[in-house]
């Protein structure tokens, strides 16, 4: 068992580059807030 133990810690290692090589995430999009359009209160008449 005290053998066995450090290959099972050991085990999410090897699979490491299985996949391929690391591949960098996607650009995020740039912080901001956009708004358009229009707003109106009360009685409106076009």
């Amino acid at each position: 068992m005290r053998r066995l133990l450090p290959l099972l810690l050991m085990v999410p290692l090897f699979a490491c580059g299985v996949d391929g090589d690391p591949v960098p995430p996607p650009a995020k999009a740039k912080p901001g807030v956009t708004l358009t359009g229009e707003a109106s209160i009360g009685i409106v008449s076009q």
